[in-house]
């Protein structure tokens, strides 16, 4: 008997386009050899229709590029128009100072180029806002960037003559949130922009992922705007060209992750891992360190549909979005489905705040280069 649990109600989401663009290949059949029965055109394998994308990597470092042309592509991915650069860095965790600073010029080549791409000129003047609440610290990153950008405004306004050429207007701040101001954010956004006539708006904030893996090792740049809190459910005006006046490009790194993800993350992990150990030609030791898979390693692995359903019966037969939903459906109505983040989030926040800080500066001023960037943070 066909026995299918109703879970439209606990759609899953994510801040991330990257996740989303694989929501929509796997989840939703996009990206097989097929016939879109809406028009009759042949699609080849990898495509979705409204939606092209480009990958690769340098160094540790995995960029993806991923263009929403239409509201077609848009309702396939649940995201609005818009460019969305990835950068993925699973060796941002652990605290390496090189690779870090690797990043962050990575991140200022990338993010120079997604400016020149939006039409913003080398002159426009800029207004960066780090959105957040700096005394939650998983909440903090906007806030923690803003203390090392490299504002020139108030220069520009004063004394121009002093000003060197390489410099643009950069004014910044964090507005905080509604809960410790009272003030909704977009409108302390809207009435910066409508005094000081910024010609973009740079927001910063912190994400929420739908893959532990992604946590503190992601940065999301797109063209589309942000909404403050959506991360976590919160429901707040958006900051976009059509509310502010201006383009809006967001920048995000997701810090949080639901427990629903975990628990889903770690029911794969173990499924993954022992059919790792079964089908192994020669038995390991499984306390030995060294046999110890990587991640990467245990999300490669095929776990036949046989196993999965001799180990788990009828949820091991569920496809990966069912079963998280389904997770999600028993742990919100118990209050149990908690935001999480790493313990280490502290460190993280610092040391993540100078790479998009570095980078920001770098791509802002052509001024600031390589070599002399790091006198411009802390």
């Amino acid at each position: 008997m066909d026995q299918r649990i109703d879970l439209s109600s606990f759609d899953v989401r994510t801040d991330l386009a990257l996740e989303a663009h694989e929501m929509a290949r796997t989840t939703y059949g996009y990206g097989r050899d097929s016939t879109d029965e809406s028009d009759g055109a042949a699609r080849r394998d990898g495509e979705i229709p409204g939606v092209t994308s480009e990958a690769y990597e340098e160094d540790g470092i995995h960029v993806s590029w991923i263009t929403i042309d239409n509201e077609r592509g848009g309702q396939a991915l649940g995201k609005l128009p818009g460019k969305y650069l990835t950068l993925e860095v699973p060796g941002l965790r652990n605290k390496d100072s090189e690779l870090q600073h690797r990043v962050a010029l990575k991140f200022a080549d990338e993010f120079e180029q997604f400016l020149a791409q939006a039409g913003i000129d080398v002159n426009a003047k800029v207004l960066v806002i780090g959105l957040g609440n700096r005394r939650v610290t998983a909440d903090a990153l906007g806030p923690s960037v803003i203390n090392n950008i490299l504002v020139t405004r108030h220069l520009f306004e004063l004394m121009p003559e002093r000003v060197e050429d390489g410099y643009r207007p950069v004014s910044a701040l964090a507005p905080g949130v509604l809960g410790t101001t009272g003030i909704e954010t977009s409108e302390i956004v809207f009435g910066l922009v409508e005094r000081t006539k910024p010609d973009v708006v740079v927001a910063l904030d912190s994400l929420a992922s739908r893959a532990l893996r992604r946590v503190n090792t992601t940065i999301q740049v797109a063209d589309t705007g942000i909404n403050p809190g959506s991360g976590i459910g919160n429901k707040r005006k958006a900051l976009t060209r059509e509310t502010l006046g201006v383009p809006v490009l967001a920048i995000g790194v997701p810090t949080v992750v639901d427990a629903a993800t975990i628990a889903h993350d770690t029911i794969d992990y173990v499924l993954a891992n022992v059919n790792r150990e079964m089908t192994q030609t020669k038995p390991a030791n499984p306390l030995d360190p060294y046999n110890r898979p990587t991640v990467a390693q245990l999300e490669a692995q095929e776990v036949p549909p046989e196993t999965r359903s001799k180990m788990m019966g009828m949820v091991g037969t569920l496809s990966p979005d069912e079963k998280r939903q389904l997770i999600s459906e028993v742990l919100r109505p118990l209050g149990q489905n908690l935001i999480v983040t790493p313990k280490e989030v502290d460190a993280f926040i610092e040391d993540i705040s100078n790479v998009l800080a570095t980078g920001l500066n770098c791509a802002l001023h052509q001024a600031v280069k390589a070599e002399n960037v790091a006198a411009y943070t802390h």
